[in-house]
């Protein structure tokens, strides 16, 4: 299940850009999971563990990648940490329930972000609720960004 902590979290990874320089594996961008969300939200192809081909600058390092795909691949690969999920896009959120169907998933936000207008389960850890669409997350997101 996808939780979700809105507003400040002083045990989430603020900076998920200088984590991922730091911890990151060529066999993470290898994968077929991270291989499938860089192609999806960057437009990336990648080309081996340290190099990806973006159609707007070229050959790049995983460095290079956008905030969303470095924070996608760090909390595929790093389950037990809570990052800060306000540095991905819209674009990255159904990425982030498919890796919550897979295992528990805690994550920060600081922004109310568009899970789109399928059901889901979501977890409020602000008040422990338990949402099922946007309609149901709004109001109570609205509390605390």
């Amino acid at each position: 299940m996808l939780n979700i902590f809105y507003g400040n979290m002083p045990e989430a990874i603020y900076n998920t850009a200088v984590y991922f320089k730091n911890v990151y594996e060529d066999e993470w961008i290898t994968a077929p999971l991270a291989k499938q969300m860089i192609l999806d939200v960057d437009k990336s192809t990648v080309l081996g563990g340290a190099v990806i081909d973006s159609p707007v600058m070229g050959k790049i390092p995983p460095v290079s990648l956008s905030g969303g795909v470095k924070t996608l691949i760090l909390m595929a690969n790093e389950p037990g940490k809570i990052f800060n999920a306000s540095t991905c896009g819209d674009n990255c959120a159904k990425w982030i329930l498919k890796l919550a169907e897979k295992n528990d998933l805690t994550i920060n936000l600081r922004h109310l972000m568009d899970f789109g207008d399928g059901k889901f389960d979501i977890r409020i850890l602000n008040t422990n609720q338990v949402v099922h669409s946007m309609e149901e997350l709004v109001p109570i997101a609205g509390l605390y960004v």
